[in-house]
């Protein structure tokens, strides 16, 4: 993902003038923390195993970087992979390597420092940096790293992260003596969307207010993928490298053995699910599906509140005039029969992706679709907290600030089709829908119908009416 480093500027000079933000703070502004949660793949991680690579002089050790340590990932691919890759089924470490979160600051300011550099390496040093010339103190400013591989479930259930991060408020504020400013990036947002609803079933529903205003003075949403982020479906389905030295293909095999893929997912701005906080103090039992709810809305627009159909997919048709090849009792793990059946071309809106309707579509011609389904509705429909899938409500925070970079050529949609090759490169991109300027272009620049909106995004995260959320 991008890295938003204007975001940063404009986030940092928010809170160094503090204006109107520290006039309604009672007590010395100097008694402010700032607490960063970082966004995928913006945390490093290390080994916490010992594995042998053979072929190659860098083995990997206890401590030694993993993500991101380019020299190894050049020199011994498949090493470095066993220990990023987790079971796409129940999110455990590969048998030979496991890795684990770095911590503190350094943690976020650089992911290969001395290596490589630009916004691939750099990620929070400058701002860091600016805070020190401006003479913030050291312990004003915590990271909390976390392993952004993870489903929000597991952060909790392996590494007690919100648990973790309930004590790093408490504890910034027994240090300093006022709340603190959360300053969240990319996925880092729903990291902290997530806490808030588990931190209500943690603490007594009339404390939940309070705890809040005692503890979070603001919150800086930088890059919010508010309804979903639409690279996660082009990482999904024929890879995303973000600037690594690998094939896509191996970006893929990487990427959907996280759970964390699914999280960033596009979904509908029409459709909500049970509440879980609610039910829970009803005496209802926490743990079961999150039923879609979708209004009238979803029904009479043909693209769930985006500009135009998520994903447009061709597959072979081997029973006439069959639609969804989902029904097919034999199932395919790869395209070899491609030619046998004239092609079908099948388009998805972002409620039919985050449902598993595009996943259980298409389950007979990619190995991946089965898992991702499974991870879909484990790790996220049936998640005992919240489905993140669905549309944020405003936070009962005091001072909300979203901060976007916008009117860049922004991805809303892509054509993909068969490549003729093996998984995992059995999928190209044949096209891609862009929007910019309140119009929808293809990549060969012709102009495509559909419901732009007024302003685009930063080419990433697009702007979907966003601030009626926060």
């Amino acid at each position: 993902m991008r890295r938003g480093h204007v975001g940063f500027v404009v986030t940092f000079i928010l809170l160094a003038v503090a204006g109107d933000l520290c006039g309604e703070f009672a007590g010395d502004y100097s008694k402010l923390s700032g607490i960063i949660i970082p966004g995928f793949a913006s945390t490093q991680l290390r080994a916490w195993s010992i594995l042998d690579c053979p072929y190659s002089p860098l083995d990997f050790n206890p401590l030694d970087l993993v993500w991101l340590d380019t020299t190894k990932l050049l020199s011994a691919v498949n090493c470095w992979l066993k220990c990023m890759m987790l079971d796409p089924y129940n999110q455990t470490d590969h048998r030979e390597c496991k890795s684990r979160p770095d911590s503190g600051l350094s943690a976020i300011t650089e992911l290969d420092p001395g290596y490589i550099t630009g916004p691939l390496s750099s990620v929070w040093k400058e701002w860091i940096k600016w805070c020190i010339e401006f003479g913030i103190e050291a312990n004003a400013i915590i990271a909390v790293p976390y392993d952004w591989s993870l489903s929000p479930s597991k952060l909790e259930e392996r590494d007690l992260y919100f648990h973790k991060l309930k004590l790093t408020f408490e504890t910034a504020l027994k240090l300093r003596g006022g709340p603190s400013i959360v300053f969240a990036h990319s996925l880092g947002n729903n990291v902290f969307r997530y806490f808030l609803e588990w931190l209500k079933l943690e603490i007594a529903p009339k404390e939940y207010g309070r705890w809040l205003d005692d503890h979070i003075h603001a919150y800086f949403a930088v890059g919010a993928p508010l309804l979903g982020a639409i690279e996660t479906v082009k990482a999904t389905l024929s890879g995303s490298t973000f600037g690594l030295p690998v094939s896509e293909g191996t970006a893929r095999l990487m990427f959907n053995t996280f759970g964390s893929s699914i999280w960033m997912l596009p979904f509908s701005k029409y459709c909500t699910t049970d509440n879980v906080y609610q039910r829970h103090f009803s005496g209802g039992n926490r743990k079961y599906h999150h039923a879609y709810h979708c209004d009238e809305h979803e029904l009479k627009s043909k693209y769930s509140g985006w500009p135009t159909n998520i994903i447009n997919i061709e597959v072979p048709s081997i029973r006439g005039n069959e639609v969804y090849p989902s029904v097919v009792e034999t199932a395919q793990t790869n395209l070899s029969g491609m030619e046998c059946g004239f092609p079908t071309q099948l388009s998805f809106s972002a409620r039919e992706v985050s449902d598993g309707t595009f996943f259980k579509a298409i389950k007979n011609y990619d190995p991946d679709s089965e898992r991702l389904f499974h991870l879909l509705k484990k790790s996220y429909h049936d998640d005992p907290i919240l489905n993140p899938l669905t549309p944020w409500e405003r936070p009962p925070l005091k001072n909300i600030f979203c901060i976007y970079g916008i009117d860049s050529k922004t991805e809303v949609g892509y054509y993909f089709a068969p490549s003729g090759k093996p998984y995992p490169d059995n999928w190209i991109i044949t096209d891609v829908i862009y929007e910019i300027e309140g119009s929808l272009y293809s990549r060969s620049g012709n102009l495509v119908e559909g419901n732009p909106g007024a302003t685009s995004g930063d080419e990433t995260v697009r702007l979907i009416m966003k601030l009626s959320y926060l």
